[in-house]
């Protein structure tokens, strides 16, 4: 994992270690506040020899004082040493006394630091400096050979106990820092651990992680309303969802710019993505700049097509393929735009057998001479291979993946299908991507539109009365629709004279 995976993890998921650092944060709070507070008291003492006359009595002292502070060190917590200060200050022989006494030695010093920590501060400071009285006369006592023989050692305090106000601990600044450094390292770690086991595709990074030569040509915002009003692009020409189909269809545009694709076969991962839906708004907003398209039900198991349509579907693509109808005949109109819609038809036993067959593929030529575009409505690529049959004999495929549905995995699986029969994949279609994400917040914004209070209320009227042929654009919407059908109708009277 380099460093450009990382810095994705923590855009990704800045939110998780933006938590966990601010829970770490007001735990090390909670705890600064619920800690007691503690004083201290220092004093200094030094070592040295009592009999000093000349140069080499005054090394050897040294180095015998030296050797012998290391061992006081240990003599200031013990028994000998306090029981008399508790005698003193009337301390009872449960308190743990020798806890709140620190003893150390400098380096290369004859010099030892004493420390004494309490809840009061005068009692530290009381307790310190009867230590500084006992201690000494201790030191002497235990050095001292015989009653005749005064001890070798002195011990001087230095450095009288004062009583300081100031609490040592806890210390709020200090842990504050700790925390904030402990909760981010700890809110990466999840942020790291979250993206190893969250195995969900979510965001266009994730999709991109799976292959460096993917391309994003659509990210459709998510709309809880879908299922209900699956026509958005009808129902509310001016929402955001609908302002990120139109960008899907000019990036589809610009795929592949010398061999521009015309039939293209809409499948996904698995079912419930939101293929259906995408392909019917696709095709809404391709009609719309003029062009000819023809939207094929191209899943012969569990057709949806005509039903988000509002249509119906006696006869279709089975009754063309079997010679039962001719394709004229059951092509049917879908509004005033220059859309025709082919259904499914009856739902034949060999689904597979007969979108690869050789009438399927003169179907799709006639119907890819007679309209600009032919979108196919293909079924998931996983449970069965029938997208990947269609995807042969069509000029590319969009991947549709519903983020959050499915795991990168299933993708991986799906886009290999694909490249098993030799498919042209044209891009990646990211749906149902949270408003909150980047790739979505561009519409939000609404540029060039009307304003929110003007945008067409949706009601609770069926899918069927919501598709009818009936229009609310206002009337320069319709001016406007009118040139564009004459840009599109001179273009392809161009095309046709080309050819």
């Amino acid at each position: 994992m380099d460093l450009r995976n990382y810095l994705r993890i923590f855009r990704k998921r800045w939110k998780t270690i933006a938590i966990t650092a601010l829970v770490v944060i007001l735990l090390t709070q909670a705890y600064s506040l619920a800690t007691p507070k503690k004083y201290s008291s220092s004093l200094q003492f030094f070592v040295s020899t009592s009999d000093s006359t000349d140069a080499a009595q005054l090394a050897q002292g040294s180095t015998f004082s030296q050797a012998r502070v290391t061992s006081y060190t240990k003599l200031v917590n013990a028994p000998v040493v306090l029981d008399p200060v508790r005698e003193k200050l009337d301390i009872l022989s449960s308190t743990p006394l020798a806890s709140e006494i620190v003893a150390t030695v400098p380096v290369n010093t004859v010099l030892i630091d004493v420390t004494v920590t309490d809840k009061s501060p005068e009692r530290a400071q009381q307790i310190a400096a009867a230590v500084g009285q006992q201690f000494p006369k201790t030191v002497q006592s235990i050095e001292r050979v015989s009653d005749k023989t005064p001890s070798p050692v002195k011990v001087t305090m230095t450095k009288d106990a004062t009583i300081n106000r100031s609490p040592v601990s806890p210390k709020p600044t200090r842990n504050l820092a700790l925390g904030l450094l402990l909760g981010l390292l700890l809110g990466f770690g999840l942020a790291i651990l979250r993206h190893t086991l969250d195995s969900k595709v979510r965001t266009k990074d994730d999709v991109e992680e799976l292959s460096d030569d993917l391309t994003i040509i659509g990210a459709i915002p998510f709309d809880g309303d879908a299922p209900k009003h699956p026509l958005l692009v009808q129902t509310d020409p001016h929402s955001s969802r609908a302002e990120a189909f139109r960008s899907l269809r000019t990036n589809l545009r610009f795929v592949d710019a010398a061999n521009h694709p015309r039939t293209i076969v809409m499948t996904s991962s698995l079912a419930g993505e939101g293929k259906t839906t995408t392909t019917a708004n696709l095709a809404l907003v391709i009609a719309d700049t003029g062009a000819s398209v023809c939207l094929v039900e191209g899943d012969l198991r569990r057709p949806r097509l005509l039903e988000y349509l509002g249509m119906e579907g006696g006869v279709g693509l089975t009754d063309v393929l079997i010679d039962q109808a001719d394709l004229t005949d059951v092509l049917q109109p879908f509004g005033k735009r220059k859309l025709a819609i082919l259904g499914a038809g009856a739902l034949p036993p060999n689904p597979s057998e007969l979108l690869q067959s050789d009438a399927m593929r003169s179907t799709l030529e006639e119907l890819h001479e007679r309209f600009d575009y032919v979108l196919i409505d293909a079924p998931p690529l996983l449970p069965v291979t029938d997208a990947a049959v269609l995807s042969t004999v069509a000029d590319g495929a969009v991947l549709v993946v519903g983020s959050g549905l499915v795991t990168r995995d299933q993708v991986f699986t799906a886009l290999e299908s694909l490249d098993a029969v030799g498919a042209k994949l044209l891009g990646v279609t990211l749906n149902r991507v949270p408003r909150s994400n980047r790739v979505a917040g561009y519409y939000d914004y609404a540029y060039g539109y009307r304003t929110r209070d003007d945008v067409p209320r949706r009601t609770g009227s069926s899918t069927k009365e919501a598709t009818t042929a009936k229009s609310t654009d206002t009337e320069a919407d319709l001016r406007e629709r009118d040139a564009v059908d004459a840009l599109g109708e001179r273009g392809r009277n161009a095309r046709l004279r080309t050819r």
